[in-house]
C-alpha cells in the first residue's frame, strides 16, 4: 500500500508542491507587483465590514481550521468506514486533507508570503499568506465529502448533501477575503490546492476491494 500511495499520491503531490512555489515565488519576485494591485480588493473587503458580517465571516472561517476539518475528517472517515467495511474508501478524504495540509506548510515555508496590508480580524502568523491553507483545506474535506455523497441511495437527500458541501467551502473562501487574511492570488492557489489534493485521493482510490484483500498492492 506504502509504494502504491507514494507512486499515486506522493510523486504527482511533489510536483504540485514545486509548481505552486514557483508561483509564490513569481507572485513574490517578478510579479509583486500584481499583488500590490490585489490590496484594492483587501481594501474593499475592509469597506463592507459590519457587526454582523464580522460575526457570520467568524464563524465561516472556523469551519477552515486544522481543528474542524481533522474532526470532521476522522468523525466522517470512521463513519464511512463502519458503513461500508471499505477502508480504502473510507480513508480518501483524509489523504485529500493530508496532501493539501504537507503541500500548503512547506509552501508556505519556502515562499514567506506576507499577507494584505489591512487589518486583520483573525491572528496568524504574518508570513504564511500564500496559498491560503484554510481555502485549501475547505475544498479537501468538503469537495471529497460531496463526491461521496453520491452514494446516498434518496436523490433528494443526496442532492441536499451535495448541494451543502459545495457551499462551505466558498465560504470559509469568502471569510479569508473579508477578514484581510489572504490576498485574491492566494486563496486562487489555495482552492487549486485543494482540488488537485482531491483529485490525488481519489486517484488513490482506483483500486479494487479484491485487490486490497488479496494483498496485491
Amino acid at each position: 500500500m506504502r509504494r502504491d500511495l507514494g507512486l499515486r499520491v506522493g510523486v504527482p503531490a511533489a510536483v504540485w508542491w514545486a509548481v505552486v512555489v514557483g508561483l509564490g515565488l513569481l507572485l513574490t519576485g517578478p510579479l509583486a507587483g500584481l499583488r500590490e494591485r490585489e490590496t484594492a480588493v483587501s481594501e474593499w473587503f475592509v469597506q463592507q465590514r459590519t457587526a454582523a458580517l464580522d460575526t457570520l465571516t467568524e464563524v465561516w472561517s472556523v469551519l477552515g481550521t486544522t481543528e474542524t476539518i481533522i474532526g470532521i475528517c476522522v468523525v466522517v472517515s470512521g463513519v464511512v468506514w463502519w458503513r461500508t467495511r471499505q477502508w480504502w474508501y473510507a480513508v480518501v478524504p483524509a489523504i485529500a486533507v493530508a496532501v493539501q495540509a504537507a503541500v500548503f506548510m512547506l509552501a508556505a515555508l519556502v515562499v514567506s508570503a506576507e499577507r494584505p496590508e489591512v487589518e486583520q480580524l483573525d491572528p496568524a502568523p504574518p508570513t504564511s499568506s500564500f496559498p491560503s491553507g484554510h481555502s485549501g483545506a475547505s475544498i479537501a474535506l468538503y469537495v471529497s465529502l460531496a463526491l461521496m455523497a453520491q452514494r446516498i441511495g434518496q436523490p433528494w437527500l443526496r442532492v441536499s448533501v451535495t448541494i451543502v458541501l459545495s457551499v462551505l467551502p466558498l465560504l470559509v473562501v469568502y471569510s479569508r477575503l473579508y477578514r484581510g487574511m489572504h490576498y485574491p492570488s492566494d486563496v486562487v492557489v489555495g482552492v487549486l490546492n485543494g482540488l488537485v489534493c482531491v483529485v490525488l485521493g481519489w486517484y488513490w482510490l482506483r483500486r479494487t476491494p479484491r485487490r486490497v484483500e488479496d494483498g496485491g498492492v
